[in-house]
């Protein structure tokens, strides 16, 4: 584990360096103080690891914006519903309210890169750390590619005065090129021993980030023609699929399977130490050094702006036989308790289902009055319910894991048009083995129900099963609006929040099987209300019924979701236009 004490202690001295380009990154060292040991090179590459993605909830004051916590990454998505309006898609984000544009860890990488040879290390110890550098400068433009496009490359440190300060952006060409030639970097001289506490880059975490960035952006090109790049989107998804041919070659990693589907998988999710087997990078929580996270509290009962899960995508989840649950006749009418039985063992390890239990013993249904669709996410909660409220949270949360590099391997060959039967069997026929599934074969013919409800434009059998599947396996960790942006499908966050199907009001319903009602759906809240029953109300404007007095959940039936292809780039914030006047908004934006 990296040590967190040298974090502190070194972030301290870089002081803080948030927005402005030319301010130095090192308040108290000078380079021949800064880089005149091996520790110091650690010391100073370590503060890189703060640009990771932690498990932070989102609060009041970052709600509704495009801030990447880990936990609540899937906010913006297609298969969750939230409790809080997203102005992205609503209305009334602008370039005043943006955020993102901020350079100051670009600032310390490119100090580093322009002063660390001349430590006197040896060669081999000092590209070790060059190249975690530059795994870093290859994640920060990663992220800014992915939210604004165009973005202006800047390889050097600049100091007050220097024109380039003021320049424009340059070309999405340029900047993803050199984004590939610094993961390559990363990849040929970070050591490649594997890291059994997940929390050090490594050469074999630079590949896998490799893959993901390599199939975000020939996916993108394919799928975004106005750019005039579809011509080499193949090569980047070859880079993409031979990355992760590499990790999967090695035989470093595997899929976590201890026979037990019915656990096998969550327990990546909530175990203290890192399941290294599987789990490459992790923000790595831990009850000695009293490091917490309140991920278990963000989806707990107490939890405000949780995300939860909508039966759209519900739905899509195999039965246990590999069939589809869409192939069931009814399968729209099934109540909860029935339709959450004989289905891949990843769900409900994801969401709470009839059976869960705390660790007190005591039976857990899904709480519609956090989880307003009835599908209530458990994938990080510890089961202890003293997590719930207490913020101490011990479980470390998966960054990059082997499962997706298995998908971008598929993926990227399926999108290529050249996935054959055996890369089937060792990425997604391996997936659903550990979900338990039993028939794991890919599947004759398109899934209607995908088609229609998800992918209208996808014709191809492993591409949609490997986008069904991606959704499920990752589902909540952060990766969806990514997703939807490379496949140029966000179209579909527009779609309505539904939630489970309820026969009739006034009723009181058993969620989970444990001889208790949970909840009734009413037009009112009774006067003599059933302890332990939470009293839905469908109000016919924010929450209604599909059909009038019973069917499908609907939540937040009366908003307006748009998402109109311009917001496939997020706004340059307003004052950085004011500043730099050689910037352009993003078309459909707003200007100063």
């Amino acid at each position: 584990m990296r040590h967190l004490t040298f974090i502190i202690a070194f972030c301290f001295l870089l002081g803080a360096c948030k927005k402005v380009l030319d301010k130095n990154p090192v308040d108290s060292l000078t380079p021949s103080q800064a880089f005149s040991s091996e520790q110091n090179l650690q010391l100073y590459v370590n503060s890189f690891y703060q640009m990771l993605p932690n498990a932070l909830k989102i609060t009041g004051a970052n709600a509704g914006t495009l801030e990447d916590y880990y936990i609540s990454g899937d906010i913006m998505s297609d298969v969750t519903a939230w409790s809080q309006n997203l102005p992205y898609l609503t209305g009334g984000y602008t370039s005043k309210v943006a955020q993102g544009w901020d350079w100051g860890n670009l600032r310390n990488i490119n100090y580093f890169l322009e002063h660390y040879r001349a430590a006197p290390v040896p060669d081999a110890r000092k590209e070790h750390f060059g190249g975690i550098a530059r795994f870093f400068r290859a994640w920060f433009y990663f992220d800014k590619v992915k939210r604004f496009g165009n973005v202006p490359w800047y390889g050097k440190v600049l100091t007050s005065g220097d024109s380039l300060l003021y320049k424009k952006a340059d070309p999405r060409t340029l900047v993803m090129d050199s984004v590939l030639a610094d993961i390559n970097g990363a990849v040929q001289t970070i050591s490649d021993k594997k890291d059994n506490s997940a929390s050090n880059i490594t050469k074999w975490v630079a590949l896998a980030l490799k893959s993901r960035i390599c199939l975000f952006e020939g996916t993108f090109r394919k799928y975004h023609p106005e750019l005039g790049l579809a011509a080499s989107a193949n090569a980047w998804l070859k880079d993409a699929a031979d990355a992760a041919a590499e990790i999967m070659n090695s035989n470093l990693y595997s899929l976590v399977s201890s026979n037990n589907p019915a656990k096998d998988y969550r327990s990546l999710f909530i175990s203290e130490n890192p399941v290294s087997a599987e789990v490459m990078l992790a923000a790595v929580y831990n009850n000695n050094l009293k490091k917490w996270n309140n991920v278990t509290g963000f989806f707990s009962d107490y939890g405000q702006y949780q995300p939860v899960l909508i039966k759209r995508f519900m739905n899509t989840y195999l039965n246990i036989d590999g069939t589809p649950f869409t192939d069931k006749p009814g399968f729209d009418t099934i109540r909860f308790s029935g339709e959450v039985k004989g289905r891949d063992a990843r769900l409900a390890q994801t969401i709470r289902t009839p059976g869960y239990k705390r660790t007190d013993g005591s039976a857990a249904a899904p709480y519609l009055g956090a989880a307003y669709t009835g599908y209530q996410i458990l994938k990080f909660s510890i089961d202890d319910k003293a997590y719930d409220l207490n913020g101490q949270g011990y479980n470390s949360i998966p960054i990059i894991r082997y499962a997706e590099v298995l998908l971008n391997y598929a993926e990227a060959k399926a999108e290529a048009g050249d996935l054959t039967g055996g890369d089937w069997n060792k990425t997604i026929a391996l997936l659903r083995q550990r979900a338990g599934i039993t028939n794991t074969a890919m599947p004759a013919t398109v899934d209607g129900y995908l088609k229609d409800n998800f992918y209208t434009d996808i014709n191809s059998v492993p591409v949609m099963e490997i986008r069904r599947e991606r959704a499920i396996e990752l589902v909540a960790e952060g990766f969806r609006y990514d997703d939807l942006k490379r496949w140029k499908a966000a179209k579909l966050l527009e779609k309505e929040k539904d939630g489970m199907y309820v026969p009739e009001m006034n009723k009181l319903y058993d969620l989970n099987e444990d001889g208790k009602a949970d909840v009734s759906f009413v037009a009112a809240n009774p006067a003599n209300p059933v302890a332990g029953v939470y009293y839905f109300v469908i109000d016919n404007k924010t929450t209604k019924l599909s059909l009038g007095d019973h069917g499908r959940i609907l939540w937040q039936a009366n908003m307006v979701r748009q998402f109109d292809d311009y917001k496939y780039f997020a706004p340059i914030p307003y004052n950085e236009l004011l500043i730099n006047p050689n910037l352009q908004q993003n078309a459909g934006w707003d200007h100063p």
